[in-house]
């Protein structure tokens, strides 16, 4: 069934009820470092900027970072991040070079004592070990693997250098709550034997002091993928945009920087040790709360069309994709926010305004040419 609702320049935005510190101010980033103390770093909406922090300890940071992807952004503001609090910091990166993406661009607005070393193919793990001509560190952040086989050489390294922490990035879409379980997905949850969830066991079995960190839906000054362009480039055009089912499932939208501090708290930190976390923001959003907050970004009037997923049939070669899911998925940030005191410094609702001029109108969103034919098809406004 389709319902149809014209929706002014409203917004709501809901925020999971949890027992922890109160987050600071929405422009100040709070991490944890070593000996229980914290430094606040100040941050404008769209980027992190970051000032220098003295440490009584400090760390050496091997961080492993892919080329792209969902996590292409993360170890920029990674690295930001562990150098303000004194570490010091070696990137060993996929690919041979900056390439015009966001987020490898981004490294050249780095601290020039952060050590950028470009790994070509990183599955050639003996070569690209090599280069880093016998350095050894105290923690690994490994934001590239994705199979017990990708990750085992570099963990083998790692228990050879004693490291504190081997910090993990994988993935939320591992998990499989039950069906008709829409609540908050906690990290107990089942997961699915994927070749990210092998690469989790695979550290556990090797007796590294593990952390893994699951992202969901990211967002950044350096992104790659644009989960709100679906909603502008309707929003835009005076198209209506289309919802499945009522528009009220709840989805995080967690700013690269902010999965970065999630991270960088576990670095040192031996609370942390042994420990799954979801790496996401606890701020919640409907679906069709996004689109009113894309909508009284872009200045415009928005007609939000629900369907039902399974309610008109696909025609050969239909490519129209919704950027989330069509049932709620979204997970809870508690544990972190516990035993890492990980708050947020960002909020999807706080940066629509910036997404909207530098995500989306910065990068000739407005200027694309766009057919909304299967839009039709999905509403039910045309045969399939």
């Amino acid at each position: 069934s389709l319902g149809q609702t014209k929706t002014p320049r409203g917004v709501g935005v809901r925020r999971q009820v949890q027992a922890r510190q109160a987050a600071p101010n929405r422009d100040m980033l709070l991490f944890p470092g070593f000996a229980n103390s914290f430094h606040v770093v100040a941050t404008p909406r769209g980027a992190l900027r970051v000032a220098p922090v003295t440490m009584v300890t400090r760390a050496d940071v091997l961080v492993i970072q892919n080329k792209g992807g969902g996590h292409g952004e993360i170890g920029f503001h990674l690295a930001q991040h562990l150098v303000s609090r004194g570490d010091a910091v070696t990137i060993l990166h996929e690919g041979d070079g900056p390439n015009p993406k966001e987020a490898h661009r981004a490294y050249g607005e780095l601290p020039s004592d952060v050590k950028v070393i470009w790994g070509g193919d990183l599955s050639e793990a003996a070569a690209c070990l090599a280069k880093l001509e016998g350095a050894s560190f105290s923690a690994v952040v490994d934001n590239w693997s994705k199979s017990p086989e990708a990750i085992a050489p570099y963990a083998t390294a790692a228990k050879a250098w004693g490291v504190s922490n081997y910090a993990y990035v994988s993935s939320a879409g591992m998990y499989t709550p039950d069906k008709g379980d829409y609540g908050a997905v906690g990290e107990e949850c089942a997961v699915k034997s994927s070749g990210q969830r092998q690469a989790e066991e695979k550290i556990a079995e090797m007796g590294l002091p593990f952390s893994y960190f699951r992202p969901q839906y990211i967002y950044g000054p350096a992104q790659g993928k644009s989960y709100l362009a679906f909603f502008f480039d309707r929003i835009t055009r005076g198209r209506p945009v289309p919802v499945p089912n009522g528009g009220d499932q709840l989805v995080t939208m967690t700013h690269a920087a902010d999965n970065a501090a999630m991270v960088a708290a576990a670095v040192g930190n031996e609370a942390a040790v042994g420990e799954a976390f979801n790496c996401a923001t606890p701020s919640l959003v409907t679906y069709d709360d996004l689109v009113r907050l894309c909508a009284g970004a872009a200045g415009k009037e928005c007609e939000i069309a629900h369907y039902d997923p399974a309610g008109f049939d696909k025609p050969d070669g239909f490519k129209y994709k919704f950027p989330f899911r069509d049932t709620p998925f979204y997970v809870s940030a508690d544990k972190a926010s516990r035993l890492l005191g990980f708050s947020p410094a960002h909020s999807i609702a706080d940066d629509i305004s910036w997404y909207y001029s530098e995500q989306y109108v910065a990068k000739g969103g407005l200027d694309k040419e766009l057919d909304f034919a299967e839009d039709d098809v999905v509403l039910g406004r045309v045969p399939a």
